[in-house]
């Protein structure tokens, strides 16, 4: 696996595709800035070479070029995070990109206007691939985030740097990262697998089973497996039409040795509220009019017992409804368990776009060994997929 280690940058300008789609409010100030702060180590190496930076990203979902879209916004927020002046290009190809290109000095960071401004980003067309190819030496892909798109800018682009492309730091962590858990995961294993539906995560659990030991299902995904043995969840989330698939995957994991934990009692509320009435209940008897928003105490202990046992831990999706303030106390006290089980030599890795954001709005990202910053690529790998802007590189 070639990274930006095993290149000397020395008078080289890096065409490197970032994930810069940050949130911005109505001021275009960014509310986090956790992706360009992710892309930092590897500009920093690059510069420290002696080579140049061109960044090319795209931002939210513009249809053809929208004011409101521009990377321009970014640009001092970019600057300011990296300790460098960025310049700023006003189209990422043609002449306004490759005259900025061409005079940008070795120590200088160049950055290009929003990509999807053209459709042909999107459609992966090759043309328009060609002469994002022209503004650089060396290609970088360091966007773990859109790493599942076979886009112009992560993918078709590649090869037309047949020798000199490969993984900036953050996309190199990404895949070490999973590997450790996939492949290299010290036993037991523990997949944690929240959020609302099971048919968003069937493929992920039918690909893991082979590779862990434990299976814990929380969330509003367990309320499937619950009404499918039989329990009565009252009001809760539920996708009946998945109940089968739901005993299953139990089969499956049985089969396999896999040891399954479904919450024992919930928080139940008489309304998806944070004023609403509460109560715990067992999982399997929930009243009607109440449903459950969060796992109850019993569950929490029960999880805990199985993270201080795990060497290895994936966490995606929380266990609760931690929106609301009442319902979070699942998903934090999961977040404990695993910051006491990290602390103790356990490897453990957060991915997928509401987890990350608990670890985040509780404070546990930097008490886990690694936060994933890729949510639908994260789930493609833990799928089994070959990521295609993984493959143009490695090819």
């Amino acid at each position: 696996m070639k990274t930006i280690q095993d290149i000397n940058f020395e008078g080289k300008k890096a065409l490197i595709r970032v994930d810069f789609n940050v949130p911005l409010d109505d001021d275009f100030n960014i509310t986090d800035a956790t992706r360009i702060q992710a892309a930092k180590p590897t500009i920093i190496k690059i510069l420290e070479d002696g080579g140049a930076v061109i960044l090319m990203s795209h931002l939210g979902r513009p249809k053809g070029a929208e004011e409101k879209f521009s990377l321009q916004h970014i640009v001092g927020k970019v600057s300011e995070i990296i300790g460098v002046e960025v310049k700023f290009a006003a189209n990422c190809v043609g002449e306004i990109a490759e005259k900025a290109a061409s005079e940008l000095q070795m120590g200088e960071v160049l950055l290009l206007e929003n990509l999807r401004f053209h459709d042909e980003e999107k459609s992966g067309d090759v043309e328009f691939s060609k002469q994002l190819s022209k503004l650089g030496d060396v290609y970088v892909n360091d966007a773990f985030g859109t790493a599942h798109r076979a886009h112009a800018s992560t993918t078709v682009v590649a090869q037309f740097f047949p020798q000199n492309k490969c993984f900036g730091n953050l996309l190199a962590q990404e895949i070490l990262s999973l590997k450790k858990i996939l492949e290299e995961g010290e036993k037991p294993v523990l997949a944690i697998l929240g959020g609302a539906k099971v048919s968003s995560k069937i493929t992920v659990i039918e690909n893991i089973l082979d590779k862990v030991d434990h299976l814990i299902i929380g969330g509003g995904m367990s309320f499937t497996f619950i009404k499918a043995q039989g329990g009565s969840i009252g009001d809760s989330i539920c996708e009946d039409d998945k109940q089968e698939l739901a005993l299953d995957i139990l089969k499956q994991a049985e089969a396999k040795g896999v040891q399954v934990h479904i919450p024992v009692d919930v928080i139940a509320a008489d309304a998806f509220s944070n004023d609403a009435n509460t109560q715990i209940c067992d999982i399997n008897s929930i009243p009607d009019g109440w449903q459950g928003l969060d796992a109850g105490p019993k569950s929490r202990e029960l999880f805990n017992s199985v993270v201080l046992v795990s060497k290895t831990i994936l966490w995606n999706g929380p266990l609760g409804v931690f929106e609301l303030e009442n319902f979070a106390g699942g998903t934090i006290a999961l977040g404990n368990s695993i910051a006491e089980a990290t602390k103790n030599g356990t490897f453990s890795l957060v991915g997928g776009g509401d987890s990350v954001a608990a670890v985040k709005q509780f404070g546990f990202a930097d008490k886990v060994s690694y936060v994933s910053t890729g949510g639908g690529a994260m789930l493609e790998s833990l799928e089994g997929k070959t990521l295609p802007g993984i493959e143009a590189i490695l090819k």
